[in-house]
């Protein structure tokens, strides 16, 4: 085995011991520098909410699925710095992308580096109709965030293009008729197939109804991916399409 293979997977290893459930690498070398500090690698970490919760959130965003969201999003913080410090232990630059570092977005709900960009790089997903990363395993029913290092890692394929093919259903299903349909690729930009605006301002409405949530938390394009319907082995229901089996 090669040092950097070796380096690769003891450091995949680690971050699964931290509690991440999908770690990739990425090469991030072809992104403005200033995004990523300068440094070429991508480690993408994602963890996954309970089944029991995404279930839970058909009709509207539950107290249990607001809980899991702070709780996996303190989780990944937890895991990218731990990670972040393995590495610099190791005599490497590593930066972890905590909330406090990357923060909420701004006014127009963006970052300079997102999570979901890392992951594509690394091979992890791809950007949905509905702006959120879809992994194969899990669908979209994950969180996200990510680490910037030098570390001679070895970085998967890039994912440049959408896997979703005629899927429509975060379109039919969202609420707020965020979703076009559009699909996502390597330089189209997040505005021209799906609205923010629309998407929060629904979306908190709907955490008000439910539980009197003030935060941008709804969950039906997650719920009704078909890559999370068949991790959940939740039946398809009202017209809304499955899985071709060659694609998983």
């Amino acid at each position: 085995m090669t040092e950097t293979a070796e380096l690769s997977e003891t450091t995949k290893n680690e971050l699964r011991a931290l509690g991440a459930d999908i770690v990739g690498f990425g090469d991030i070398s072809e992104l403005p520098a200033s995004a990523r500090e300068g440094l070429p690698v991508g480690i993408s970490v994602a963890v996954k909410y309970p089944k029991a919760v995404i279930r839970g959130i058909s009709e509207l965003p539950t107290p249990e699925y607001r809980e899991w969201y702070d709780r996996l999003n303190a989780r990944l913080d937890e895991i990218v710095a731990g990670g972040a410090r393995l590495l610099v232990g190791r005599g490497f630059k590593a930066i972890a992308q905590t909330r406090e570092r990357v923060g909420g977005g701004g006014a127009e709900y963006i970052t300079a580096l997102p999570h979901k960009t890392v992951a594509t790089r690394a091979g992890v997903g791809w950007i949905g109709k509905c702006a959120l990363l879809v992994t194969k395993r899990y669908g979209s029913m994950i969180r996200l965030s990510s680490i910037l290092t030098d570390a001679p890692l070895n970085r998967a394929e890039p994912l440049n293009k959408s896997l979703c093919g005629e899927c429509d259903n975060c379109a039919r299903a969202c609420p707020a008729g965020a979703v076009s349909g559009k699909l996502w690729e390597v330089g189209v930009y997040r505005d021209e197939f799906f609205d923010p605006i629309k998407c929060r301002e629904t979306a908190r409405e709907r955490a008000r109804r439910s539980f009197g949530g003030e935060i941008t938390l709804c969950g039906k394009c997650i719920e009704v991916c078909p890559h999370t319907r068949r991790y959940l082995g939740t039946a398809l229901a009202g017209g809304l399409r499955p899985v071709p089996r060659r694609e998983v």
